[in-house]
């Protein structure tokens, strides 16, 4: 039954051979890895105008000029990106960069901010969506987090879990759709304004206050905020062999189209937010208000809002196909846990998937689903590993030495310098609004990639076999066995373990722990008639412990077990029919089990007998 569940969530294993047919084209790859770049704006021009309505509406004017200098950032970055994809097409983006031209620690730096980043684009995505949705139907707010979790947990996590085709299929047509609604409405609402009776940019969207210091800096929060908008631009880079050829030459060509539409796309919506003047309203978003402005409260505006939902739901699918891979090349690298290198059934890294979703439900849980909140912890982390790109790449130039290097060493010099500069504004701006927990989270990342690393080099050493010691070990004279048998009283188990157990050694002793004088003498009774051929020892526990008395004894024998190699503890167990029936009996065995692996030199092992009623 669960296997048939399993099935039908996630599908059939697939074969290894199959894995060509997981690559995906440029018109698939672009819902799959854009999602999160294009639905940032849904909310990356609103929190530019967030920043800026707060101080009485007299910075409110600034908004275009901020919108643009963004517009001119993403233009750097793009073309950066891109020079990533094509030095590094085996995948990891920032951190395959830092890793071949930079050293340890600049390489950590940036997979611990890329694992900030894609788990808050994952719990800032489905919250967005959430939000979206309760725009439209306010009576939603109380299920706001349930809302999240369902959709985290029994749609991303169990769509990603299908593999990268299924989830591309699936994803690729709200992703279009939302494209689709956003061009309609930005040119509906272009040609409104150029035609309508009221002016383009009304006078009251361009109050500004002279330019001081402290206006300077709530400018620069809002540019911080604004440049939430192009988290995800990195993903491309991060998933280059999920191409299909020219891998390459396709990946580049996304990037351009996702950075072209981000673009128009994200100005587009900043100047109707200018030309209607909308200011922050509670519960409701500004596209949702844009949009109501626009084509009014009829189909084209819930087809915005449920396309922009869906979307923002889905933009959480670009930290599904950016992390796990990362996962997987750091623990091949050593940094990570082993098995999240592991590809599962479905030919996709499943272990790092359901590490992302839980990271991101307790995001979500913490912070009550709040995407401002959230996203003020947002962008620092996207910032840092764009910067370490940049400057990976210009040792990768000089390195390298190919055709042009001297242009692209400059381009991606300039890029770092740039990125560089926002994460100091966004480091400085947003520190007290969240951005120091990222700030701390980093370090405390990179010391976990370390101790993780140091444990399997500690681990190779002591298992290698290197300089001799295999032939040292086979010359060593036969290893002598001591086994050890606790029982409760003689029955078909004991029996059936006592026959194992003397195939392994002649030395074989019974152990019987007894909380009565008088069962205890009744079970050497039934041992004596019994004459198996094997010596019992009983041991009296009055304060009726069990698995106490088995430790101490099993600690004694090592302090004295003279010329024995090994002490063999095996556990006789009976394995019941029926799942329920466990619940009837206690887990001594196991518990003892768990305890005694933890002792040097003592094997231990289980004898099950399974029971057939």
């Amino acid at each position: 039954m669960m296997r048939f569940i399993r099935r039908l969530l996630i599908g059939r294993p697939l074969h290894n051979h199959e894995m060509s047919h997981e690559k995906i084209p440029k018109w698939q790859a672009l819902a799959t890895f854009s999602s999160d770049a294009l639905s940032s704006v849904a909310y990356g021009p609103e929190q530019i105008m967030l920043t800026l309505a707060i101080p009485g509406l007299l910075a409110y004017g600034y908004l275009g000029p901020v919108a643009i200098a963004i517009l001119i950032l993403l233009a750097v970055v793009t073309v950066s990106y891109v020079q990533v994809a094509r030095a590094n097409p085996g995948g990891g983006g920032s951190y395959s960069v830092a890793i071949h031209n930079l050293g340890e620690f600049p390489a950590l730096t940036a997979a611990a901010a890329l694992f900030a980043d894609y788990t808050l684009t994952v719990a800032v995505s489905v919250s967005a969506g959430t939000a979206a949705i309760i725009s439209a139907f306010p009576e939603l707010i109380p299920y706001e987090v349930h809302i999240d979790l369902v959709v985290l947990f029994f749609v991303l996590m169990l769509v990603n879990l299908r593999g990268v085709r299924d989830s591309s299929k699936i994803f690729v047509y709200p992703t279009y759709a939302f494209i689709l609604g956003i061009f309609a409405l930005v040119g509906f609402g272009f040609y409104n304004a150029l035609i309508g009776n009221v002016p383009v940019i009304p006078p009251e969207s361009l109050a500004k206050q002279q330019l001081d210091w402290s206006l300077f800096f709530v400018l620069l929060r809002a540019f911080a905020n604004g440049c939430s908008s192009m988290t995800g631009i990195e993903a491309i880079s991060n998933g280059v062999p999920m191409f299909k050829e020219p891998q390459i030459k396709n990946a580049a060509h996304t990037t351009y189209y996702m950075s072209g539409m981000l673009g128009v796309m994200f100005i587009g919506i900043s100047f109707l937010i200018i030309h209607f003047h909308i200011l922050p309203e509670e519960n409701v978003t500004a596209l949702s208000v844009v949009a109501e402005n626009i084509l009014g409260r009829g189909f084209m505006y819930y087809y915005i809002q449920f396309t922009t939902m869906l979307v923002l739901y889905l933009a959480a699918n670009t930290a599904y196909n950016g992390l796990p891979p990362l996962l997987s090349i750091l623990a091949k690298d050593g940094y990570m846990p082993r098995y999240l290198g592991s590809r599962g059934e479905r030919l996709n890294f499943s272990n790092g998937i359901i590490l992302l979703s839980v990271f991101a439900a307790l995001l979500i849980v913490i912070f009550q689903g709040d995407t401002e909140h959230l996203i003020s912890l947002y962008a620092i982390g996207v910032f840092l590993s764009f910067t370490i790109a940049q400057s990976g790449m210009v040792v990768h130039w000089v390195k390298e030495k190919g055709a042009w290097w001297h242009s692209r060493a400059i381009l991606n010099g300039f890029g770092a310098v740039v990125t560089g500069i926002v994460v100091l504004i966004i480091a400085i701006t947003k520190f007290f609004y969240g951005a120091w927990m990222v700030l701390v989270f980093i370090p405390i990342m990179i010391k976990i990639f370390k101790a993780i690393r140091s444990h399997y080099n500690d681990m190779a050493e002591q298992l290698s076999l290197s300089n001799g010691r295999f032939e040292e070990i086979l010359a060593l004279p036969r290893a002598t066995n001591l086994v050890v048998v606790p029982i409760a009283s003689p029955t078909r188990v004991v029996a059936e373990t006592l026959r194992y157990a003397r195939s392994l050694s002649e030395n074989v002793i019974a152990l019987h722990i007894t909380t009565n004088e008088e069962e205890g003498k009744k079970t050497e009774e039934k041992w004596a008639s019994w004459n198996p051929g094997v010596e019992l020892v009983t041991v009296y526990s009055p304060y009726r412990l069990v698995i106490q008395p088995v430790l101490d004894f099993i600690s004694e024998l090592e302090i004295h077990k003279c010329n024995y190699d090994y002490i063999t503890v095996i556990i006789p167990e009976f394995e019941t029919k029926k799942w329920w029936h466990l619940l009837l009996h206690n887990q001594t065995g196991w518990i003892l089990r768990t305890l005694l692996i933890l002792k040097e030199n003592v094997v231990v092992t289980t004898i099950p007998y399974h029971l057939r009623k």
